[in-house]
């Protein structure tokens, strides 16, 4: 040991007082003297005396380096960590994490962190010939990991595993997918991916999408070396996972794809690429041999990758080819009856896939020839199983419950088609179950229709009254009453418009809880009694029985987590009725006296939903889990969460926070982090009610607790949409309060919210006419005051923006003139030739200048 190692051992023995400071000069001494143990002791000793947090990473960064020199690499990459987490910039430690990780094996992470040590200081000719070393080692590395996966010899279960994960990493550094794209590495992952065992295939699909993302070029050759038959094919085994990452490489080849349309010239190749893999998928829906979730997964791409985003695109050729091509396919698929014999095979969620899919279809089309098109293609499809006996009548029905769940006008047309409706009159009463669920599901989807409302009214109630009396299986009996559940709500939420005598609808609702709480009855089964709950709910006396029954509750939020997403809608709708979260417009008196005087139809409102019951309401649903259950749904993938599924769900949170004390245990369960996505994607409406909510949530709650990390920048656009003028004054003034909180946090919230160029609006809002609103941008302006840019607009040459400030200090309104004051108070103490401009705003005000 050194000298000056000796000395403070030996006042650390004669118990007399070191710093932190002293230990880790002691500890740089015994470094430089190559005593690496020792100095790795000094600096333990000063981290248990340390607090500062920039001190305790510079001894994190020194026994980072102590343990590279004795060999311990795990535990220096662990150290070089904890000091990147104080800052991300520090280089050193960096470096000597690089060189850890480089000694670990983990090559991919070393090149990472050595591109970021050449980003920051790019003439460090260290850093850069680390990398170069790097690099070529990884040459090397990748043939050996192509070795280790290949080698049938080889039965080292971990080491394959590392060697995949090394693979799967490396792939997504744009350095390493090069390095494997250029070392024959497509032959090789098509090797991986043609020995059949799940894990070489999981590792091959997760590298390829290394391989693929955002790189046009590259994405084009491996298409072309692997073809889009093989692709098509593995997204159809059995294997779940190997067909689910199967299909999120077709995802990002799309991507990339349809990126180069838009950006190269090149972009005829891309689409015919692109017909070539979606070709494929629709082939794949009709394939007997594929399985049922490569089905699920084929229609859940299509959805994703055929229609236009907006209506702004107006290019709609993809999905014209896709109705001419494979609308008959998609059918194929929605026409399927379970268990009946050569059927295809399908999951729980496929025809409603199908019915998304071909409801986004026919959406996107823009003119009647082009709907004409479609509904002679539909009619078609049904026509075609004339003639083919029982066998074919259940295949056409089916084709109309696809329909009307999807496309309703092209639902009804079918409906219309000479025999349907007759065909379903006459299955209801068929003593096969699988033929009359059939039957009676295509009942129950044609009694939303308002076109067949009074025929179905008239020939449907006696019908399915009759089967839900006498049918003995549960199964049957539960979709007849979800009939009578629809037929029976056609007034709505009008107290006064009841279809069925007086407790009937109470009674049906007891039914649907009495099912949904009975566990031994399969969960797709149940789901019939969320949708005849979705209806009956419209009744306030439901909606009172159903909250205080806690049980039923649980049950319907079990079944909003399962992997059964078809109940989401139903499970949306039940809760909008509950929470009274629909749209409802007071009638204006005049024209009420109007439609009196007329003897015209005035609807009434239920006493049960006035203000104090709707809040017992949510209470009560908030105590039995609603926000969990919710979360779930919103994590969804599946085409069932549609846009008008995501304004429901928007709807149901608005209500929940209503309430400032709610807003906490909201957060806790999740509901932040679920709002986020809805108030990005899904119906204009739907996105508006989500950042209300946020809004909401981030007025009384701390921000950063709330939507901890990254989370908190991601609020910032949603609360901006708030502004817009089409918003209502309560949304503008929820926007501006709620921002004002942001804006006080951090310089980089600031420069988020300039980002999205809210300052213009919230200038706006400082001359509204409310006073609440023009307030609440005052308040907003005095926090954003703190930005650099934000000080320089009030130097504008020709800019009002100080003398309003100066205005609004001597205004009668405390509030305001203390926002106001407040502001020029920042203003001047951040940006001192401020301070020379009021006197001369203030002389050239009272000049009348």
């Amino acid at each position: 040991m050194s000298g000056s190692g000796v000395r403070l051992m030996e006042r650390l023995a004669g118990g007399q007082a070191v710093t932190a400071g002293q230990l880790r000069e002691q500890g740089n001494a015994l470094f430089q003297a190559g005593d690496h143990a020792a100095a790795l002791a000094a600096y333990t000793q000063a981290l248990s005396l340390c607090d500062g947090e920039s001190e305790r990473a510079v001894l994190h960064r020194n026994r980072a380096a102590c343990y590279l020199k004795l060999e311990d690499y795990a535990k220096a990459e662990a150290d070089a960590s904890k000091a990147i987490e104080a800052d991300g910039r520090d280089m050193k430690a960096l470096f000597r994490r690089s060189q850890a990780l480089q000694k670990l094996g983990r090559l991919d992470q070393a090149v990472s962190d050595l591109q970021r040590c050449v980003s920051l200081e790019p003439r460090n000719k260290a850093f850069q010939e680390a990398l170069r070393g790097t690099m070529s080692c990884t040459d090397s590395k990748v043939d050996q990991m192509f070795q280790i996966l290949l080698d049938p010899e080889e039965k080292d279960a971990d080491k394959k595993q590392k060697a995949a994960q090394n693979l799967i990493v490396l792939a997504r550094e744009e350095a390493g997918a090069e390095k494997i794209f250029q070392s024959d590495g497509v032959r090789l992952l098509t090797r991986l991916l043609d020995t059949a065992k799940a894990d070489m295939m999981l590792a091959a699909l997760r590298t390829l999408v290394g391989l693929c993302s955002g790189h046009r070029s590259r994405t084009m050759a491996i298409l072309a070396e692997l073809g889009a038959p093989r692709l098509s094919a593995v997204l159809g085994v059995e294997h779940e996972q190997v067909s689910l990452a199967a299909c999120n490489l077709l995802q990002v080849m799309f991507d990339s794809l349809k990126e180069g349309m838009q950006k190269d010239f090149r972009g005829k190749e891309d689409a015919v690429d692109l017909k070539l893999l979606i070709k494929h998928l629709l082939e794949l829906l009709a394939l007997e041999g594929a399985s049922a979730h490569g089905r699920d997964n084929a229609l859940n791409l299509l959805i994703k990758v055929v229609p236009r985003k907006s209506p702004k695109e107006t290019n709609n050729s993809l999905s014209l080819w896709v109705i001419d091509q494979g609308l008959k396919k998609i059918l194929e698929v929605g026409s399927t009856v379970c268990g009946a014999q050569d059927s295809l095979p399908v999951t729980e969620n496929s025809r409603m896939s199908a019915s998304v899919l071909l409801s986004k279809l026919y959406s996107d089309l823009k003119c009647d020839a082009e709907r004409e098109n479609f509904h002679h293609l539909c009619e078609d499809y049904v026509n075609w199983f004339e003639g083919h006996e029982l066998a074919g009548k259940l295949r056409a029905i089916q084709t109309v419950s696809c329909l009307l769940q999807g496309p309703s006008e092209a639902g009804n047309r079918v409906l219309e088609l000479e025999g349907i409706m007759d065909g379903v009159l006459s299955l209801c009463a068929s003593v096969c179950e699988a033929h009359q669920l059939v039957a009676v599901e295509a009942l129950i989807h044609a009694a939303d229709k308002a076109k067949r409302a009074s025929f179905i009214t008239a020939n449907g109630v006696s019908l399915l009254k009759e089967i839900y009396k006498h049918s003995e299986r549960d199964s049957i009996r539960i979709r007849a009453l979800v009939g009578l559940c629809k037929l029976g709500s056609a007034g709505g939420t009008d107290f006064s418009m009841k279809q069925f005598a007086e407790g009937s609808t109470m009674k049906l609702a007891k039914q649907c809880r009495k099912w949904l709480c009975n566990e031994t009855i399969d969960a797709g089964t149940r789901r019939w009694a969320v949708e005849g709950l979705a209806y009956l709910t419209f009744d306030a006396d439901v909606k009172e029985e159903f909250v205080e029954d806690k049980a039923a509750m649980q049950a319907m939020f079990h079944l909003a987590k399962s992997e059964d997403r078809s109940v989401l809608y139903a499970v949306a709708s039940t809760l909008v009725n509950c929470t009274n979260s629909y749209d409802h417009e007071e009638p204006d008196p005049q024209m009420l006296e109007l439609a009196k005087y007329a003897k015209q139809h005035i609807p009434e409102q239920h006493p049960k939903d006035k203000p104090d019951f709707v809040k017992r309401r949510v209470q009560k649903l908030l105590a039995a889990g609603v926000v969990s259950a919710l979360a779930c749904m919103v994590k969804s993938e599946n085409p069932a969460l549609t846009n008008s599924c995501r304004e429901l769900i928007s709807r149901v949170f608005l209500a929940l926070v209503e309430e400032a004390e709610d807003r906490g245990g909201v957060v806790a369960q999740g509901g932040g982090k679920a709002l986020i996505p809805l108030s990005l994607e899904g119906t204009e409406v739907g996105q508006t009610k989500a950042a209300q909510a946020l809004a909401k949530i981030t007025i009384t709650s701390n921000p950063e607790m709330a939507f901890p990390g990254e989370r908190i920048y991601e609020v910032v656009r949603p609360l901006v949409s708030l502004l817009h003028l089409q918003r209502t004054g309560l949304e503008n003034f929820e926007g501006l309060m709620a921002l004002t909180n942001l804006a006080g946090i951090s310089e980089r919230l600031r420069q988020k919210i300039l980002k999205e160029k809210a300052v213009p609006m919230i200038e706006g809002y400082m001359f509204e006419e409310h006073e609440l609103i023009r307030l609440a941008a005052t308040e907003c302006m005095c926090n954003m005051a703190m930005s650099k840019e934000v000080q320089e607009l009030f130097l504008a040459e020709g800019s009002d923006r100080l003398k309003l400030m100066v205005l609004y200090s001597g205004e009668e309104d405390e509030k305001l003139r203390r926002a106001a004051s407040g502001t020029l108070a920042m203003l001047t103490a951040l940006h001192p030739p401020i301070c020379k401009r009021i006197p001369q705003v203030v002389s050239a005000w009272q000049r009348g200048g």
